[in-house]
């Protein structure tokens, strides 16, 4: 097995909720992983025009990707090769014909913030603006849209939490991505070279993990003597249906966050990659495999 080395900058900071704890600590067999992880217990929020500040109950862990992916590399191994050795793909670029197809032009900036010694700490703050949107984490500022200082200098909401910012230490497109095809003859597309999600829906990193789970069935499903085409179709399919679904989701804030240019702009760009999901969705009819644990299975 071949993996291809991830080359997208770490984040400082990310937010595991519950559900996504819960399932990498039970693919990882660890039910101590993070533990001692500093907890979000409140989302506010402030979406949509003129709207008003909601504290919302939440429940997740604060931790920097690089100590995540730390935390799991010694569990992670590589297969031995062989005659039935595969390819995974987990940066670009990937073989011809696999081409990315991009749903949006936002892009994300990350700041290190001091907060003011009022704020909560165990909460964490999303506020819409007129073109754009602030995300606070503990201690890191997302902005996305417009350009960091105009947003925080327009902010009825973060800036009150803010003490002072620092400079930016990172940029990244926050737009969902997807490629296509996602699987050839003995490789297959994986996290970030086969999908991106934006994060204001904060799924990311769960889906991530499903997804390698269900590579890793797929291809020991074709190992064992089943009918390639059909597995890599189904794993291309499922991967196609979960990146719809996320649109889905940023739809619905997207619709709901501002009435402005740029929320129009990046809306429609959305509607576009639903209508796109749809058409290579069209002819592929019902599911005929599941996953069962780690394992792929033919549906009766």
């Amino acid at each position: 097995m071949i993996l291809a080395p991830a080359v997208r900058p770490r984040l400082p900071a990310i937010m595991l909720s519950d559900h996504a704890l819960a399932l990498i600590r039970d693919v990882f067999a660890n039910q101590n992983l993070f533990l001692d992880a500093p907890r979000i217990r409140t989302r506010m929020v402030a979406w949509g025009p003129d709207s008003k500040l909601l504290a919302v109950d939440h429940s997740g862990v604060v931790v920097s990707e690089e100590v995540l992916l730390t935390a799991l590399e010694p569990v992670i191994t590589s297969g031995e090769s062989g005659a039935n050795e595969w390819s995974i793909f987990a940066s670009k670029p990937l073989p011809a014909p696999a081409a990315e197809h991009e749903f949006g032009s936002r892009v994300a900036s990350i700041a290190p913030v001091r907060l003011r010694e009022a704020s909560r700490s165990e909460a964490c703050w999303i506020e819409a603006l007129e073109d754009g949107w602030l995300f606070l984490l503990a201690n890191w500022l997302l902005s996305v849209g417009g350009s960091p200082e105009t947003l925080l200098s327009r902010s009825r909401v973060i800036a009150a939490e803010i003490a002072e910012r620092g400079e930016t230490v990172g940029r990244f497109a926050a737009y969902p991505r997807i490629s296509a095809p996602l699987t050839g003859p003995a490789w297959l597309a994986c996290g970030t070279a086969a999908m991106a999600f934006d994060p204001l829906c904060g799924d990311g990193t769960a889906h991530a993990i499903r997804e390698a789970v269900l590579a890793a069935a797929v291809i020991q499903a074709v190992v064992k003597g089943g009918p390639a085409r059909e597995i890599l179709a189904h794993y291309e399919a499922r991967l196609t249906a979960g990146f719809e679904r996320h649109l889905s989701l940023c739809r619905d804030y997207y619709g709901s966050g501002g009435g402005g240019a740029w929320w129009k702009q990046e809306l429609a760009a959305i509607e576009q990659g639903i209508a796109w999901c749809g058409e290579r969705l069209r002819d592929h009819g019902p599911f005929r495999y599941r996953l069962s644990g780690f394992e792929l299975h033919a549906l009766d």
